[in-house]
């Protein structure tokens, strides 16, 4: 207990002052809020040796509310654009070029979803070979490979930023309140709800592009939050849009495959509640334990993000080791048992990703299961050199441009003397 009450406070000593730690708190929220959605809204149902996906949310509509909870995109989106757009204005201050801010960001993205790949390709190859339906393996592929969708919209808006920085949330909101109305209004074509995928998260987007700038206050906040919560509201009620924020099977339409007008306005809700948190949040994360956790989930986001489904399928495999169905894990979500069971499945969800955590984190830092301490990066802290705290404390090349800065300067940049008296932290 003793070191791990050293270790939270030498990540809390090695933090810069300058750092805006409410902006690493809204991610990890906007993270878990997508892992804790997912485990609890997705079933893997057993039936005549076939596993296929099914949800609570389609037998028990009235657990609508629960989306709406852990439907958490748009912050991330928020936060994305917010830290974007002010890592991509800290670059040009130094005179690094698109190109090389872009490959530096797209790296941290991508890094670990090669690895992602390669190891469900050959899940899937040892599935098809050992006779495994086809049905099974299609459901436990979906179910891997669904986190990409997000990762390759979120691609493409940060590769836009020097167009988006400075465009006005209302233009990509008109852009899908007017698909929306050709599609559901007068008879259009499915297909031109896809246009949504880019416009509407774009919204939030450059909603963080305008927190960037100074634009929005606290009132704009309140505005937000008041203003989207009335139009989700009016939308569902009367617009006939689904009360879920997140698809539901058999549903004829879904919020989210492809964003409507509903999610988009729900979106806005939740970036008005974050943006009134800020200042809360600052005060919150002032806390070394809070802030020491919050610190870790950054640094490991994308590991958790693209490795929460494949701990739930390794779950739901051991358990079909049994020989029986087990209640929550393996049987069909449509009452509250199944609920209350799946609560008590999510600690051994954890431990699973932890094992994931413990197995991939090194490929989100490059490859060499390093920080940034050893190719020039900050030193460890004062405080000692092994120990968790020590390698939070850390930073990694990738994860010091998150908030404010770009890729590093070139070796004459880097040949100035580096002070080691005062480490920096997370970034």
């Amino acid at each position: 207990m003793r070191r791990m009450v050293g270790s939270v406070r030498r990540v809390d000593a090695a933090t810069p002052p300058e750092r805006d730690r409410a902006v690493d708190a809204l991610r990890a929220f906007a993270v878990l809020g997508v892992v804790g959605g997912h485990w609890l809204v997705t079933a893997l149902v057993s039936e005549g040796g076939v596993l296929h996906g099914d949800s609570p949310l389609r037998h028990l509509p009235w657990l609508a509310p629960v989306s709406w909870v852990f439907q958490t995109l748009a912050v991330f989106f928020l936060v994305g654009g917010h830290v974007a757009a002010k890592s991509h204005a800290s670059a040009r201050e130094r005179g690094i070029g698109h190109g090389p801010w872009l490959a530096a960001r797209l790296g941290r993205l991508f890094r670990p979803v090669a690895t992602l790949l390669v190891v469900w390709a050959a899940i899937g190859g040892g599935l098809v070979v050992s006779g495994t339906g086809a049905d099974t393996v299609r459901a436990l592929l979906k179910l891997a490979l669904s986190p990409l969708w997000f990762l390759l919209v979120f691609a493409v808006l940060t590769a836009l930023t020097p167009l988006v920085a400075r465009l006005h949330p209302l233009w990509p909101l008109a852009v899908v309140l007017h698909v929306d109305a050709i599609r559901f209004g007068f008879g259009g074509p499915a297909w031109l709800g896809w246009v949504n995928v880019a416009a509407g998260w774009l919204v939030p987007y450059t909603l963080g592009a305008a927190w960037t700038r100074g634009e929005l206050t606290r009132r704009s906040g309140g505005v937000l939050l008041v203003g989207g919560a009335a139009a989700t509201a009016g939308l569902i009620l009367w617009g006939g849009y689904p009360a879920s924020m997140v698809g539901v099977p058999g549903e004829a339409v879904s919020n989210l495959d492809p964003p409507t007008l509903a999610a988009v306005t729900f979106g806005l809700a939740q970036c008005g509640i974050a943006l009134l948190l800020r200042e809360r949040s600052r005060r919150w994360m002032r806390a070394p334990a809070a802030w020491a956790a919050v610190a870790l989930v950054n640094l490991s986001a994308m590991t958790i993000f693209l490795w929460h489904q494949t701990a739930l399928m390794a779950v739901t495999a051991l358990g079909l080791l049994t020989g029986a169905p087990l209640p929550g894990l393996h049987t069909v979500p449509d009452g509250l048992g199944w609920a209350s069971a799946r609560l008590a499945w999510l600690p051994v969800f954890a431990v699973a990703l932890a094992v994931c955590w413990a197995a991939f984190r090194a490929h989100e830092h490059g490859g060499s299961g390093r920080s940034g301490a050893g190719r020039g990066g900050v030193g460890r802290s004062r405080a000692g050199r092994s120990g968790a705290g020590a390698r939070v404390g850390r930073t990694h090349r990738g994860a010091r441009e998150s908030q404010s800065r770009g890729p590093r300067p070139g070796p004459r940049a880097r040949a100035r003397p580096r002070l080691r008296a005062r480490p920096r932290a997370v970034e």
